[in-house]
């Protein structure tokens, strides 16, 4: 079983080129607006101060990097789907995040984050059909476990595995609030920084 013994901010960028590469594996994380992502990478980290959390929608707009471990490198992309957000802002996220997929040298596996009481939306889906034609590992985590019934988990499961298309065991269940997936979680990253 795999330990994140360490965990550090690195660096927040607009322009990829900006980021001087580590050249270690690096793990992306996408999702819309409020799915999660900071807060998951904080339960990863083991602490809440790593990554910064807003009840705000909207509120990355820089592609963070953090450092796990000296072995490998999570990506924070800006969240999707905020409807308050403008078009010119829109697009200077879509070529930033543009940018990033086609500059990134070490890019090894996605992870996307869907609310698990929710269905994915349509751009979770393009996601999806974007990394799958680009040949890039996708892993789908379904966040907030703690905010449903234990009765809905198969149900909430089974719908986000039929939107995908997928089946339910590659459906990954976290909640950063209870830690619960943490472990699982962990181990599915690291089959990907070590080639597996």
């Amino acid at each position: 079983m795999k330990i994140i013994k360490n965990a550090f901010f690195l660096k927040s960028v607009e322009n990829f080129s900006d980021f001087e590469s580590f050249n270690l594996p690096e793990i992306v994380i996408v999702g819309k607006s409020n799915v999660g992502k900071s807060s998951l990478i904080n339960m990863l980290a083991g602490t809440n101060k790593l990554a910064k959390v807003s009840s705000t929608q909207g509120k990355t707009k820089l592609i963070n990097f953090f450092l796990f471990n000296s072995e490998f490198i999570l990506v924070d992309l800006p969240g999707y789907g905020y409807a308050k957000t403008s078009k010119v802002e829109m697009q200077r996220w879509q070529r930033m995040i543009e940018k990033y997929f086609s500059e990134s040298k070490n890019l090894k596996a996605a992870l996307i984050l869907v609310d698990i009481r929710h269905n994915p939306t349509e751009q979770d889906i393009q996601m999806l059909e974007y990394f799958t034609y680009h040949n890039i590992p996708v892993t789908i985590v379904a966040t907030k476990y703690d905010k449903i019934k234990k009765s809905e988990k198969m149900q909430k499961i089974t719908a986000i595995a039929n939107t995908f298309n997928v089946g339910v065991e590659n459906i990954y269940i976290c909640s950063s609030e209870t830690a619960y997936g943490k472990e699982t979680l962990i181990n599915r990253i690291y089959q990907f920084v070590d080639g597996d």
